[in-house]
C-alpha cells in the first residue's frame, strides 16, 4: 500500500451514521512527521510521538509506516514499537536493571520486520481511554561500533505514525437513578454510554433489566458488560457476564473521581435487535470536614510572606485554617484525638514548579503528617501538567519512632491514580476500580520507604497512610503516630548519579527527560553496574588517550630543528588541545576539562586537520610566500566547515585530496624541469616516504574501521601515535641555506635592519 493514498482513504470515512441507538459517529484522522530511526542504547535513542485521543472514542486505528532510505543495502531489521496511555512508555529493550524502590508497568509493543522498501502494520483499540496516548520507536540494541561518518555505508530507516479516530458525538449520558432504555441491532452489536462520577464517590452500581431479545421468548440478558475504557495496563476495564440472567447487576468499586466512566454493552446474538433498561447509582463515600475560609487563607499568607517568592516550609508552617495540626504530646489518655467523628483527614498541598520537569508539592501544614487507627489521612496532587509526565515521581516517607504510641503497629501508604483507597488494613492490596496502585509498609524496624515511579501518568494522585495494628492487638485502636512526607517531581533521580547525565528531550513541544550513562553503567537512572567501568580501566583509558599525544613532541622538535616553525606551532596546538580534550571526554570519574567541552573538541578537530594540511603543503617544497598563503587560506576554510559540520567526512579528505594535488603538481613540475624522478634518492622513497605513508595508512584504518566503545581507549591512542609517526618519516629535510634550528642569526641587530643575507645595504645609524 502506498503511504500517500492513506490519507486519502481515510479521511473519506469522515462521514456520519446512524446506529439503532441513534448514535452519531465521525472520523478524525491526524499523522506525524516521519522520524529517522536509531539503534537503542538509551531513552533519548527512542522516537517518541504523542498522540490526543478525542473524549467519547470508540476506536483509534494507529497506521505504522516504516520506510528504508534510498540506497541502503542492510538486509533485514526489526523495529520495536511501544503504545502507552496517560505518559510516555518506561521500555527496558536491553534488559538492564532498574533502581532499587523504582515500579513502572510496562508498556504494550510490537514488532516490525523490515525486509526492504516500506513496511507497514496496524494497531486497533477498541473503546480507548481518552487523553494523551506516547508511541515510542527505535531499531536493535546498538552494537557499540563508532562509524565515522561518510566511511561506513548508512542504513537509515524512518518511523511516521498516523491515527484514525472515530467518536460518538452524541454518546448517551447515564444519570443517577435515571433509567436509560437502549437497544441493539444488526451490523451493530454494541451500545456505548458513560456516567460522571463525582469525588468522593466510594461505588457505581449498574443495574440492567427489562431485557427483550427478537424471536426468543426468555427474557434473559444476552449481554456483557464491559466498565472502563482500555489503556494497555492491567485492569483498566472490567467485564460482566450477563447471560443467563434476568436482572443484572454490575458493582464498581473506588471509581476513578472527577471524570466520565465509559460503559459498553455488547450483545451475544449480534444477528438479533436486543432492547434493555439500564439504571445507575452512585454510592457517596466518607467526605473530610470542610477547610477554612479562603480570606484566613490569605491573611496568613499575607502575615507569614513579606516577599514575593514563597517558601513552602515557612510560609506554610503555620497556616492551620486549612490543615489542622497536630501533634502528640504528654500522657495518651491526655491526647485529643484530631479526627474527632471525621473519617478521613485531608492534607491540602502547596504545588511549587521549580523548573522544567521539576515540582516540589508541600505539605501546607508542614512536612509532619499525623496518622491514626481510626481514620486514614489523604493527600492528594495533581500531575496534569503538560510536562510532568515526562519526570519521575520521588515519594519518600520515614516514621518517627518517637511519637509511634503502639510499637507493634505499622504504617501502611498506598500511592494510586484517580482515586484513593480509604480502607486500608493488614491485608489491603491497594487496588482501585482501574488500577493496581502502589503499596509501602514502615515500622520501628523499617521507619523509611521510597518509591520512585518513570513517567507517571497524567492524573491526580492520591496518597492514603493509616496506622494498622496486629488483629491481636488491644490497644490497636487508640495508635498514634507522624510521618514526615516529601514528594516531588524530578527530570532524573539523582540527577542520573555519578556516571550518568540527565538531558532534557523534546518531540513535537512535548517535554520530557533521561539518563545517559557513561563508564559502562547502565539502567534507567545509571545504577546498573554489571558492565561499569573499573576505577582502574577509567585511569588506563585517561592517560592512554592524553600521554599518547606526547608522541607529537618528536614531530615538533625536528620541525623546529628543520627551520619548519609554522608547522611545529601546528603540531603543538594540536598535541596540547587533543590532550585536554581526551582528559575532558572521559567517561567516567577521571576527568580534567580546563574549558568548555565544547571548545576543547572544535580545538582538536581542527588541529588534526590542519597539522595534516602543513604536513603535506611542506612536503610540496613550493616557494614560501604561496606556502603560507595557502597554510593561512587553508586553515581559514576548515574551520569554517568545522563549524558547519565537525564530523564530515570532507573536513579531512576536502585538505587532503587539495594538498596531495598541490603536492604532487610542485613534484611533476620540478621533475620535469630537472629531467630526474623527485625526490630523486631512493634511500627518501624507501626509509622515509614509504614508511611515512604506510603509517598513516595504518592510522587511518585503525581509526575508520576498527573503533568501538569498548575498545576506543587504546585504538585512538593507536591512532595518535600513527599519525605523529607519519610526521616524522614524511616531513622533509632542512632547506641547505638554512642552518639548524634557524638561529645562527641574532634575533636583533641593535641599530641594523638586516634585510638579507646578501644585502648589507640597508642600514640605520
Amino acid at each position: 500500500m502506498d503511504a500517500s493514498v492513506v490519507p486519502c482513504l481515510l479521511l473519506a470515512g469522515f462521514i456520519t451514521s446512524t446506529l439503532a441507538n441513534e448514535l452519531t459517529y465521525v472520523s478524525e484522522y491526524l499523522s506525524k512527521t516521519p522520524q529517522k530511526l536509531s539503534k537503542y542504547s538509551w531513552f533519548g535513542s527512542a522516537r517518541l510521538h504523542q498522540f490526543q485521543v478525542p473524549e467519547d472514542t470508540v476506536l483509534a486505528r494507529w497506521l505504522l509506516i516504516v520506510t528504508k532510505g534510498t540506497g541502503s543495502n542492510c538486509g533485514k531489521h526489526n523495529v520495536t514499537i511501544h503504545f502507552r496511555a496517560g505518559a510516555p512508555p518506561v521500555i527496558n529493550p536491553v534488559g538492564t536493571q532498574f533502581a532499587k524502590n523504582t515500579a513502572f508497568l510496562p508498556a504494550q509493543n510490537l514488532t516490525l520486520v523490515v525486509s526492504s522498501g516500506q513496511s507497514i502494520a496496524f494497531f486497533n483499540i477498541t473503546n480507548p481511554a481518552p487523553g494523551d496516548w506516547f508511541i515510542a520507536a527505535h531499531l536493535p540494541k546498538d552494537d557499540g561500533k563508532i562509524e565515522q561518518k561518510g566511511f561506513s555505508p548508512t542504513c537509515t530507516y524512518f518511523f511516521q505514525p498516523q491515527m484514525f479516530v472515530r467518536r460518538a458525538v452524541d454518546l448517551p449520558v447515564l444519570e443517577r437513578n435515571v433509567p436509560l432504555r437502549l437497544s441493539l441491532s444488526y451490523p451493530d452489536k454494541t451500545a456505548f454510554m458513560k456516567i460522571f462520577v463525582p469525588d468522593y464517590t466510594s461505588e457505581v452500581t449498574f443495574h440492567i433489566s427489562g431485557c427483550v431479545t427478537e424471536n426468543i421468548t426468555d427474557k434473559v440478558c444476552p449481554l456483557v458488560l464491559t466498565l472502563g475504557a482500555v489503556a494497555l495496563t492491567d485492569s483498566t476495564v472490567r467485564t460482566v457476564n450477563c447471560s443467563g440472567n434476568v436482572t443484572c447487576t454490575a458493582q464498581l468499586p473506588t471509581p476513578p473521581w472527577g471524570t466520565w466512566v465509559r460503559v459498553s454493552a455488547d450483545s451475544i446474538h449480534p444477528n438479533l435487535t436486543t432492547a434493555f433498561t439500564i439504571t445507575a447509582n452512585l454510592t457517596g463515600g466518607c467526605k473530610p470536614k470542610s477547610t477554612g475560609q479562603l480570606k484566613d487563607l490569605f491573611a496568613q499568607l499575607s502575615s507569614n510572606n513579606s516577599s514575593p517568592s514563597l517558601n513552602a516550609s515557612a510560609g506554610f508552617g503555620n497556616i492551620t485554617a486549612l490543615g489542622e495540626s497536630w501533634l502528640p504530646s504528654g500522657n495518651s489518655s491526655a491526647r485529643r484525638d484530631p479526627f474527632g467523628s471525621a473519617c478521613v483527614r485531608y492534607e491540602p498541598v502547596f504545588r511549587e514548579d521549580m523548573d522544567v520537569v521539576s515540582t516540589r508539592f508541600a505539605l501546607v501544614g508542614g512536612p509532619n503528617v499525623t496518622l491514626t487507627s481510626r481514620a486514614p489521612t489523604l493527600v492528594s496532587f495533581n500531575l496534569k501538567s503538560l510536562t510532568d509526565s515526562g519526570g519521575t515521581l520521588v515519594l519518600d516517607l520515614k516514621l518517627n519512632k518517637a511519637n509511634l504510641t503502639n510499637r507493634n503497629s505499622s504504617v501502611v501508604a498506598c500511592l494510586t491514580t484517580r482515586s484513593p483507597v480509604l480502607s486500608l488494613n493488614s491485608t489491603q492490596t491497594c487496588t482501585t476500580a482501574f488500577s493496581q496502585g502502589h503499596l509501602l509498609r514502615m515500622n520501628v524496624t523499617a521507619p523509611e520507604a521510597t518509591l520512585q515511579i518513570p513517567f507517571p501518568e497524567a492524573a491526580w494522585w492520591y496518597l492514603t497512610l493509616q496506622i494498622v495494628c496486629p488483629q491481636n492487638d488491644s490497644d490497636g485502636g487508640a495508635a498514634w503516630g507522624t510521618v514526615i512526607t516529601s514528594m516531588y517531581l524530578s527530570a532524573c533521580v539523582d540527577d542520573c548519579g555519578t556516571y550518568g547525565e540527565c538531558r532534557l528531550l523534546r518531540s513535537n513541544g512535548y517535554l520530557y527527560a533521561s539518563c545517559v550513562c557513561k563508564a559502562g553503567w547502565a539502567g534507567w537512572s545509571c545504577t546498573d553496574d554489571g558492565t561499569a567501568q573499573s576505577y582502574g580501566r577509567q585511569l588506563a583509558a585517561a592517560l592512554l588517550l592524553t600521554l599518547s599525544n606526547l608522541l607529537f613532541i618528536p614531530p615538533i622538535v625536528l620541525a623546529m630543528y628543520r627551520c619548519y616553525l609554522v608547522e611545529a606551532s601546528v603540531y603543538l596546538f594540536t598535541m596540547f588541545f587533543s590532550t585536554f580534550y581526551h582528559a575532558c571526554d572521559q567517561p567516567g570519574v577521571t576527568v580534567l576539562c580546563i574549558m568548555d567541552y565544547d571548545t576543547l573538541q572544535y580545538c582538536d578537530f581542527l588541529g588534526s586537520v590542519c597539522s595534516i594540511w602543513v604536513t603535506i603543503l611542506c612536503m610540496a617544497r613550493i616557494k614560501d610566500t604561496f606556502k603560507y598563503t595557502l597554510f593561512m587560506l587553508g586553515t581559514l576554510i576548515i574551520a569554517m566547515s568545522m563549524q558547519l559540520d565537525r564530523r564530515g567526512l570532507w573536513n579531512l579528505l576536502g585538505p587532503v585530496l587539495c594538498a596531495v594535488l598541490a603536492m604532487v603538481a610542485a613534484w611533476i613540475y620540478r621533475g620535469v624541469r630537472r629531467r630526474q624522478c623527485y625526490p630523486k634518492t631512493w634511500k627518501r622513497w624507501v626509509f622515509y616516504l614509504l614508511p611515512g605513508i604506510a603509517t598513516a595508512v595504518i592510522g587511518l584504518c585503525v581509526y575508520v574501521f576498527t573503533e568501538t566503545d569498548d575498545n576506543y581507549y587504546y585504538t585512538h591512542s593507536i591512532w595518535h601515535i600513527m599519525v605523529a609517526s607519519s610526521v616524522v618519516f614524511l616531513l622533509p629535510p632542512r632547506e641547505k641555506y638554512n642552518p639548524p634550528w634557524g638561529w645562527s642569526r641574532s634575533f636583533f641587530c641593535g641599530y641594523q635592519l638586516c634585510r638579507n643575507e646578501k644585502d648589507e645595504l640597508y642600514t640605520v645609524t
